[in-house]
């Protein structure tokens, strides 16, 4: 009887964790960049950054890091004469920690809200980094003549991802969420720890990071992530916007651990028209880790 009461107790600790995060996203708004926009699913944080009149540039973040992580990226654009729209993703940031799984749907139903709330007419740049690499490709394939051009940095979408214990966390209902919450949290901050010291142009990201890995609904919408977006590729879109021609940009790091370089053949092999671009030496963090790489990679696709 103790045992089970023990083995209980032990399998509730990272539900536990989880529930004593701090939950209070009111109090953290205050001191918030930007604006809030009470939409279909909740309440999305976003800013616009660049001239009033320019072209808009929209931005849509990864898994794990809120739109910050375009802070650099989204001053150099403005000074290319973009008018830069960032947000965040629900579950991150400063954006409501909605319920429902977090597939491709529920990113686009998001997007196509903030757009009609902000007005935004196309034909828009869209820029998507990781997983946002995913969810600007849903979002170009299912609205092709709103997109100017696709622009992909690290994105995900070109492979499952194999190991066991992400298909354990994807695929198995409650063991698979313990699993997630005992070993993925502390995975992420020893990651970010690693990648403190590394030069990039969005101050004290490392700690910003880290303290999204504090907030309550953060790392549940990380594994709805998984389960959802994540959790297939993006084949089909790629080949419609392949179709539809839209102009693809895809930059890669040569060290990217989470998204391997070999991904580009992928890409390559369902929209031939897709332009590569291979930053050496970097990682997976390309908008902050190499922000000026990228931007004058897309100066030169422009001139």
């Amino acid at each position: 009887m103790w045992a089970l009461i023990i083995l209980i107790g032990l399998f509730a600790i990272p539900f536990t964790v989880e529930l004593m995060r701090d939950g209070r996203l009111e109090r953290s708004r205050k001191a918030a960049p930007g604006q809030f926009a009470l939409l279909s699913q909740g309440v999305t944080h976003y800013q616009w950054i660049g001239p009033e009149r320019g072209p808009v540039a929209l931005c849509i973040h990864g898994l794990t890091t809120p739109s910050y992580v375009w802070h650099g990226m989204a001053k150099g654009l403005a000074l290319m004469g973009f008018r830069v729209l960032i947000y965040d993703l629900y579950g991150r940031g400063y954006s409501d920690r909605t319920t429902g799984k977090q597939n491709a749907a529920f990113f686009l139903k998001q997007l196509d809200d903030l757009l009609l709330h902000e007005h935004v007419e196309g034909p828009v740049t869209v820029f998507g980094y990781s997983m946002g690499g995913s969810v600007a490709t849903h979002f170009a394939a299912s609205n092709p003549g709103f997109v100017k051009q696709l622009i992909l940095l690290a994105p995900a979408g070109m492979r499952h991802l194999s190991p066991w214990m992400e298909r354990a966390f994807r695929t198995v209902p409650i063991l698979g969420a313990w699993l997630f919450l005992l070993i993925y949290p502390r995975d992420l901050r020893r990651h970010i720890q690693a990648e403190a010291e590394l030069p990039g142009s969005v101050a004290n990201i490392a700690t910003m990071q880290q303290a999204e890995t504090d907030k309550r609904g953060f790392f549940p919408a990380v594994l709805s992530s998984l389960r959802g977006i994540l959790r297939d590729t993006a084949e089909t879109q790629h080949k419609t916007i392949a179709q539809a021609g839209i102009s693809v940009l895809a930059v890669w790091g040569e060290q990217d651990e989470v998204i391997a370089l070999s991904a580009a053949d992928i890409l390559s092999d369902w929209n031939p028209n897709a332009v590569h671009s291979v930053i050496g030496e970097a990682g997976h963090g390309l908008p902050y880790t190499h922000t000026d790489d990228i931007l004058q990679t897309l100066k030169a696709t422009r001139s």
